[in-house]
């Protein structure tokens, strides 16, 4: 005969004078291998169990996890249970794609976790209750040499004592706990109420609502091995005010934030608001609503709305009371009564003032008017005068100009102007600091720019010592302060200064800054009489080379290049533009450029450079 049992089938075999039951372990349908894990001790580790259901189809089952043939866990029908070691360490996955329904995590690791691990399902309305469907697990616990049981997660409430375990193997170590990464030496009303106990646990004698938090036990010992270990506190306490006003100042006709400050673990379930002591629901007051975190919300205040408040949180523990009355004021918001001119045009040492005059919407009295500059910079203190509302700025500098705003504000609103400062523009001031470096036929120059201002261009004149006319060579990067002045002659003296200009005009020249190529002069044969032109005062000229047209900000720059005969006799150039069967139009310069801002959109222009 045999017996059926939940786990072991009994087979009794039947003799004269003796019945002798043999223990046979389960068949099972295919041979599974177990899964080996590892963790260290304080660490968490994830058991992942798929349930094997007839044909598929789920009934009502148990889940039962066992170790070492002791059931630490199960679960029937929304029912968790689970073994005093294990209580608030293991816990029940949600389900997961991934993840099989009967997976559990196990968390906080200590040396006596490790071991055989075996999840099972039973269905109690189903014969057999069991199907072969155990699956196993090793785990395998990386113990140190210095922490032998770590903390373990904690739920309590406010005001109870706390204690988390952390046990060492030995008496001669170190231990430090620390709340969030800082140490508790550093909490002083933590640490006040805290005491490290000899084998290291951490005792709080009343625990507070600003505990809540990750404690973490490092561990030291004489070798200098160290090893630590974390579980989360978690502080519960009833829905509590932590701050209220005594006075709130409202707008008069225009929208309002009436904040309710509370803290509350679990979370808010619940906020009530009273008016003049009585219920206060912004379901039946028009224009007023509640915002997701309880405060209230006023779409258009008016004096209805005045009066002294109270607000109570409520979570599912309950509330710790009412706020105190917060008294709500209604006040009409400030009004500009002169207010800034849009633009204010001043030159560089001038003196402007700038008006503002503003007062409450009922004239009580006169609201707080502040200047600030928009972009951030303070106001100069040693040039600034206020005179009421007023502003003015004295021996005005380029870098007051910008964007000012006059600020008026009372308890209940701020209102804002604004204007404009535009410094007329001035000739730039000259380059300084000239330095050169050589090669044997190119100079590059740099300088520093007397400021730095949009817009600004260089020009770099340059002559050999040996002739009197200066060459010009435009710089067209606006940003660039270096110049390289190519095809000198070897081991020549030179003389160059740069010049700053805008659209406004030319600035002043630099200082001059003297620089000699590398290298020795060439000598130049000296050329028989008889082979010279009889014509000594006349020599031919070329034309102007590389000409170019670019497109720029001020209109279409027109550049070229000294001619390749002749150059040291120029004195002038003369550019011509006109359209087909127009007169041209003529400019003299002594420059290799020149802009031209007269051209007209859809023509064509013929440019000729002489």
């Amino acid at each position: 005969m045999s017996i059926l049992s939940d786990e072991f089938t009994y087979i009794v075999y039947t003799f004269a004078l003796i019945t002798i039951p043999v223990l046979v372990k389960p068949q099972l349908d295919e041979e599974k291998k177990p899964t080996f894990l590892s963790a260290s001790i304080g660490e968490s580790v994830v058991f992942n169990c798929p349930l094997d259901f007839p044909h598929d189809n789920p009934i009502p089952y148990i889940l039962r996890w066992n170790k070492e043939n002791e059931t630490i866990f199960s679960w029937y029908n929304g029912v968790l249970t689970a073994s005093n070691i294990f209580l608030d360490r293991i816990s029940l996955l949600p389900h997961r794609s991934h993840l099989g329904k009967g997976s559990i995590n196990l968390t906080n690791i200590r040396e006596t976790d490790s071991g055989w691990y075996e999840c099972r399902v039973l269905f109690p309305n189903r014969t057999p209750s069991s199907r072969p469907n155990g699956t196993w697990f090793h785990l395998t616990v990386d113990g140190g040499n210095v922490l032998a049981v770590p903390p373990t997660n904690q739920t309590v409430m406010e005001g109870d004592p706390v204690l988390l375990t952390c046990i060492t193997k030995e008496d001669d170590v170190t231990v430090t706990w620390l709340k969030d990464g800082v140490a508790l030496s550093e909490l002083a009303d933590l640490n006040e109420r805290s005491t490290i106990e000899k084998k290291g646990s951490l005792a709080i004698s009343a625990s507070s609502m600003a505990d809540l938090g990750l404690f973490t036990c490092e561990v030291v010992d004489k070798k200098g091995e160290k090893q630590s270990a974390s579980a989360f506190l978690n502080v519960q306490y009833k829905a509590k005010i932590v701050y209220s006003p005594k006075e709130v100042y409202f707008p008069y006709g225009r929208p309002a934030l009436l904040d309710c400050h509370f803290r509350a673990n679990p979370p808010l379930t619940k906020l009530r608001w009273e008016k003049d002591g009585f219920l206060f629901d912004p379901y039946n007051v028009q224009g007023v609503f509640y915002r997701k975190n309880g405060s209230l919300y006023f779409s258009k205040v008016d004096e209805f709305h005045g009066g002294q408040y109270t607000c109570t949180p409520f979570n599912d523990i309950g509330t710790d009371g009412p706020s105190p009355p917060i008294r709500v004021v209604i006040q009409k918001p400030p009004v500009f009564t002169i207010t800034p001119g849009n633009l204010y045009l001043r030159k560089t040492g001038e003196s402007v003032e700038i008006p503002c005059e503003a007062s409450d919407g009922d004239d009580s009295h006169r609201p707080v008017i502040v200047w600030f500059k928009k972009d951030g910079t303070p106001l100069p203190a040693d040039r600034v005068i206020y005179s009421g509302g007023n502003l003015t700025l004295t021996r005005i500098q380029e870098s007051d100009r910008g964007f000012y705003q006059c600020v008026a504000s009372n308890e209940a609103a701020t209102i804002t102007s604004e204007t404009e400062l535009i410094i007329e523009n001035t000739s730039p001031r000259a380059p300084y600091n000239l330095t050169a470096e050589s090669t044997m036929t190119s100079i590059t120059l740099r300088w520093i720019p007397g400021f730095v201002r949009p817009n600004l261009n260089y020009s770099v004149w340059y002559r050999s010592l040996e002739t009197p006319e200066w060459r010009t060579m435009r710089i067209k990067g606006r940003e660039t302060n270096e110049a390289t002045i190519n095809n000198l002659n070897p081991g020549r003296e030179y003389e160059l200064m740069v010049l700053s200009e805008n659209q406004n005009g030319d600035g002043m020249f630099s200082k001059a800054l003297k620089a000699r190529t590398k290298g020795s002069p060439i000598e130049r044969p000296e050329i028989p009489q008889e082979f010279k032109s009889p014509i000594d005062s006349f020599q031919q000229i070329s034309a102007p080379r590389n000409i170019e047209i670019e497109l720029s900000r001020d209109g279409y720059l027109v550049a070229w290049l000294p001619p390749e005969f002749g150059q040291d006799s120029v004195k002038s150039y003369t550019i011509r533009w006109f359209r087909d069967g127009e007169e041209p139009a003529i400019v003299e310069t002594v420059h290799l450029f020149h802009t031209i801002s007269e051209f007209h959109e859809d023509s064509v222009y013929f440019v000729q450079v002489t």
